[in-house]
C-alpha cells in the first residue's frame, strides 16, 4: 500500500434497528470500518448525542481501528437511530429519525487539515437533509482532493437541486440502478444503464462512476470506457450496508491502482460477503473472507 491511503468519511453515524435487534450502521460510518479492516488509516466525522447510544458508537469505532476524534457530541440532540424493515430478500426499507446528533455536523479547524491530506472524502445525499451538516459538508468539499459521492437516495431526504450540487463537486460517484435511473431521468435521459451512464458521464469532470445492480454485478464507467463485472449469488442474511462494502472494497483497489475491471470483481465479492451476514459492519472472524472466496471458487488478484 502507498504512503498516502488515508481516508475520511463525513456523515451519520446511528444505530439500525433491525428485527433481530440494534446494530451499528449509517453509510458513512459503514464504510469507514470495512475501509479500516482494509489497512487504510480512516477517520469519521460525524456528531452523536451525550447518551449511552452514542458513547457505544463510538467505542465501536475504535474497535474498529477508525479515528473517532472528529466525532462530536451534542449536548441537546439524541444519536441517531433508523427503524429498519427487511422484505423476503432481505432488502430492506428505511424509517430515518429526523432530527439527530448527525444533523448537526458543525464545521472544525482542526478537521480542514484532515480532509485537505486524505487520499479520499467519503460523503453522501442524506447528511444534506439539514442546513448545518450540509453547510459543513460543502466547505470541506472545497479542500478535499479527492471526493467520493455515495449517492444513497433516502425518501423525502433529497432534491434533485442538492443531490446536482453533490454530483458536480465529486470525482467518484457510486450509486444504484434505481438511482441511475431517478438522476437520468432528472436530464432527460432515457435507455439502458449503459447509455444512461455514458450520458450521465458526459455531463460531469468525473473519474468514475459505478452502478451497482445488487446480485446481478456493476458496471464503472472511465475515460478509458465502460466495463462490467457479474455478481455473485450467494446466501443472503440481508444487505444492509452490501453497498457500503463494495464502496470501500472499490475504493481500497482504486488507490491501489488496480485495472478497473479487477476493482470490481474485488468490491462485489466484498459486498456479497457482507450479505451473507446481519447488518452493516458484521463481526467477521479471522480467515472467513478467505474461506468464503475458495468456497465460491474466487480468485482476487
Amino acid at each position: 500500500m502507498s504512503n498516502n491511503q488515508s481516508i475520511i468519511c463525513f456523515g451519520e453515524m446511528l444505530w439500525d434497528l433491525l428485527p433481530s435487534g440494534k446494530v451499528e450502521g449509517g453509510a458513512p460510518m459503514n464504510v469507514a470500518c470495512h475501509a479500516a479492516r482494509l489497512g487504510h488509516p480512516t477517520r469519521m466525522i460525524s456528531r452523536v448525542g451525550d447518551d449511552d447510544l452514542g458513547r457505544c458508537l463510538i467505542k465501536f469505532l475504535v474497535s474498529k481501528q477508525v479515528n473517532s476524534q472528529s466525532v462530536q457530541i451534542d449536548p441537546t440532540v439524541g444519536t441517531g437511530t433508523v427503524k429498519v424493515m427487511l422484505d423476503e430478500f432481505g432488502t430492506p426499507s428505511y424509517d430515518i429519525v429526523f432530527p439527530s446528533a448527525w444533523d448537526f455536523i458543525s464545521i472544525k479547524p482542526e478537521d480542514f487539515q484532515h480532509v485537505r491530506s486524505a487520499a479520499a472524502f467519503v460523503f453522501g445525499s442524506l447528511i444534506t437533509r439539514q442546513a448545518e451538516s450540509y453547510i459543513t459538508l460543502l466547505r470541506y468539499l472545497e479542500v478535499a482532493a479527492f471526493r467520493v459521492f455515495d449517492v444513497n437516495l433516502r425518501a423525502p431526504f433529497y432534491s434533485e437541486e442538492t443531490i446536482d450540487v453533490l454530483l458536480k463537486a465529486a470525482d467518484m460517484v457510486k450509486m444504484n440502478e434505481q438511482e441511475l435511473q431517478i438522476i437520468a431521468g432528472w436530464n432527460g435521459f432515457e435507455g439502458t444503464v449503459e447509455e444512461q451512464m455514458e450520458a450521465l458521464f458526459g455531463l460531469h469532470n468525473w473519474k468514475v462512476l459505478i452502478v451497482t445492480l445488487g446480485s446481478n454485478g456493476a458496471y464503472a464507467h472511465t475515460r478509458n470506457g465502460i466495463c462490467y463485472e457479474r455478481g455473485l449469488e450467494v446466501d443472503v442474511k440481508d444487505t444492509v450496508g452490501s453497498g457500503d462494502a463494495f464502496l470501500a472494497g472499490f475504493l481500497h483497489a482504486y488507490l491501489e491502482q488496480r485495472p478497473i475491471k479487477s476493482a470490481l470483481r474485488y468490491a462485489n465479492v466484498l459486498g456479497a460477503f457482507n450479505a451473507t451476514f446481519t447488518g452493516g459492519t458484521p463481526m467477521v472472524e479471522e480467515g472467513a473472507f478467505e474461506a468464503f472466496c475458495q468456497n465460491n471458487n474466487l480468485i482476487i488478484d
